[in-house]
């Protein structure tokens, strides 16, 4: 609700949640269908409590939102502890359906993998075979840059160096000095909010090139919309949604827009999904008894207008087509909030760890 992240998920989260409670029809056997939320400030320690008090004393069934990875990690856990469901979709560490993945938790939008591996091999195919990384300092930046560095060298390219900036930090040019100074063709900037809008701003007045040098991991379209196309222009990254993309994902939009006077990011988007997908399968389940509801959830398909045949596989991770995307010049975009271009449409089994390589121990324990 506040800090770096707050236009990512923040008010706009709980917005998109109520938007699918009022889809679903607003009750479950009769009962209201109750929608609490609390700011976490990025702290795990805080998020920990807050779902503490939500599953023993509020009577809360599923948490979604979770954006920042380290609060995500520290609440799947409590989710597992306390037999609820969590449904993450703001937090990006690949970890939530590997190593650290439980029976209890899923993973919904996007992930560092996903990320790594649409961005990065984009920037390798326009001949970015060299990099350096200014990388956020927790959970999420040591994911993704890790991710990315896989797909580079599988790639042919050569990371040249890496900088960590802590969460929140303001002033970026000392780390943009070291990227420049590498001589890489790629400076890979992975942060997000209010972190990516300082970083891609000073990155401008350092005269860095956009179409040659930029490469950012954890841009939303509400980054785009305070950055500005002039700054913002030709950037290439990986969206799990676009508001703009067809019928469906327009009408919802505006709806959503008539509530928060912006677009939704796609993380928002994917809130609506998780809270919509969960409600259908207490109501296909006929409980909201976690183990009952979890079974259904992986096997019920997700269709709405964030994803289409979308499937929950046993890692927990939804899987759904992603898209490559590229921020239009100022003189393309035609009416508020026309911003992006989709360049390709990568298909969801493309976007996620292949099960064989995967850490979560529930995946072998099904082999």
């Amino acid at each position: 609700m506040s800090g770096v992240y707050a236009d990512l998920g923040g008010k706009g989260s709980v917005v998109a949640a109520e938007l699918a409670v009022e889809d679903f029809g607003g009750s479950m056997k009769g009962k209201p269908i109750e929608i609490v939320s609390a700011d976490h400030q990025n702290k795990p320690d805080i998020g920990s409590a807050i779902l503490r008090d939500w599953f023993d004393n509020r009577g809360v069934d599923m948490v979604t939102d979770l954006l920042n990875s380290s609060v995500a990690l520290s609440a799947i856990e409590i989710a597992k502890t306390k037999n609820r469901v969590a449904i993450v979709v703001g937090a990006a560490t690949s970890r939530l359906t590997g190593d650290a993945c439980t029976a209890n938790s899923m993973h919904w939008s996007h992930d560092t993998y996903s990320w790594a591996y649409i961005t990065a091999k984009a920037m390798l195919e326009r001949g970015g075979d060299t990099w350096y990384f200014i990388t956020t300092d927790y959970a999420f930046g040591h994911a993704m840059e890790k991710d990315a560095r896989e797909v580079i060298a599988a790639g042919g390219g050569k990371v040249l160096g890496s900088s960590k900036a802590p969460l929140g930090t303001s002033d970026f040019s000392s780390f943009l000095i070291s990227a420049e100074s590498s001589g890489a063709k790629v400076i890979a900037i992975i942060n997000s909010g209010a972190d990516t809008i300082n970083s891609v701003k000073q990155a401008a007045e350092f005269g860095i090139s956009q179409t040659r040098k930029l490469a950012v991991f954890g841009v939303y379209i509400t980054d785009i919309d305070a950055m500005g196309l002039s700054v913002a222009q030709n950037l290439v990254f990986t969206s799990a949604s676009y508001w703009d993309r067809d019928d469906q994902t327009r009408a919802w939009s505006k709806r959503y827009f008539a509530r928060m006077g912006k677009m939704p990011t796609d993380m928002q988007a994917g809130v609506y999904s998780s809270t919509l997908q969960y409600l259908k399968a207490v109501a296909s389940a006929g409980t909201d008894e976690t183990g009952a509801v979890m079974k259904v959830m992986k096997t019920l398909p997700v269709n709405d207008m964030f994803a289409t045949d979308g499937k929950v596989r046993a890692d927990g991770r939804m899987v759904h087509d992603m898209y490559l995307t590229e921020v239009k010049k100022p003189a393309e975009s035609k009416y508020p909030w026309d911003y992006l271009k989709i360049v390709a449409t990568i298909p969801g089994a493309e976007t996620v760890i292949p099960l064989s390589k995967s850490a979560c121990p529930l995946v072998a324990q099904s082999r």
